[in-house]
């Protein structure tokens, strides 16, 4: 399923033993976007044109999600193994160094990609996240409830398969519209149709499943390992002012002890703002590296 986004060229890309499926284009410093769950990389569609006229964009599908790969068994879709195809897709596409962007589950393998390749990385910025070892030793039952889906998606297979495949779009629906206070009418017709058509895949669903399945599992472990290590890079942390996270947490403080220069945004709207506030979005990130380009 093509999701060419504006102004950039799909391609189907072969590293790390996967297929990497990535839309590029733009010219100057590379950035790379990462987008969450239950989505693909059409959820940029609102800001990448504000991008490619001062970035080389890529835009690229987690391994599992839209047209990438999705390998069998929980042990592939640790945020380990997601951040290596990455590191993987932008050096084959020639870029060595890169800025990073992700949200949700694209912000937590990008995080493990500044841990894993720091020398990968210009900057790292995350979009409504918290670390994912503090959530989970942190979690309420108000959170729990909230972010239930953590719970669900890691039952044993093929549990949550079964159930989300009797009606695969009004299980991922009612979470696109249970994170965010603007509701499912807020996104747009043709990005609502690309999920649609990832997330109806057997396959696609599985992958889903596999990749909560390794948060609690494995990732948890690596992030434990690590407990204590910074990222040096210059780090923007930015969340939904309205969104679960923001209710729950204070966002910025959980990152203090992780990223050592780092400024937090709170943004307008829940936790889908990269896409529902795009313009908004693409201000802040365009004023963070911008700001890094002209610093001496």
């Amino acid at each position: 399923m093509a999701q060419t986004l504006p102004g950039l060229t799909d391609a189907q890309v072969q590293v790390n033993g996967q297929t990497m499926s990535c839309s590029h284009g733009g010219s100057g410093p590379a950035l790379l976007l990462l987008h969450g769950f239950p989505q693909t990389r059409a959820m940029w569609h609102g800001i990448v044109p504000a991008l490619t006229g001062e970035f080389t964009v890529v835009a690229a599908d987690l391994r599992g999600y839209g047209d990438s790969s999705k390998p069998e068994g929980v042990a592939q879709y640790t945020f380990r193994e997601m951040a290596a195809d990455q590191v993987a897709l932008m050096r084959e596409l020639g870029h060595d160094t890169f800025h990073i962007v992700g949200h949700d589950r694209g912000a937590r393998t990008a995080h493990r990609l500044a841990l894993d390749c720091p020398d990968a990385v210009a900057s790292l910025t995350l979009m409504d996240i918290i670390p994912t070892l503090h959530l989970l030793e942190t979690l309420t039952p108000k959170l729990a409830r909230a972010y239930y889906h953590w719970f669900f998606l890691s039952q044993p297979a093929p549990l949550p398969e079964a159930i989300i495949a009797h009606d695969p779009d009004h299980y991922f629906e009612s979470l696109l519209a249970g994170l965010d206070p603007a509701g499912l009418d807020a996104f747009e017709p043709e990005a609502l149709f690309a999920y649609r058509q990832a997330w109806r895949w057997p396959d696609t669903i599985a992958a889903m499943c596999n990749d909560y399945r390794a948060a609690i599992e494995t990732d948890m472990l690596h992030d434990g390992i690590d407990r204590g290590r910074r990222v040096d890079c210059p780090a923007l942390v930015l969340f939904g002012s309205d969104g679960v996270m923001a209710r729950h947490y204070d966002v910025g403080a959980t990152w203090a002890d992780r990223l050592t220069d780092m400024r937090a945004i709170p943004m307008p709207g829940g936790h889908f703002f990269p896409e529902i506030f795009a313009a908004e979005t693409a201000s802040a990130l365009l004023g963070f590296l911008r700001g890094l380009q002209t610093s001496p």
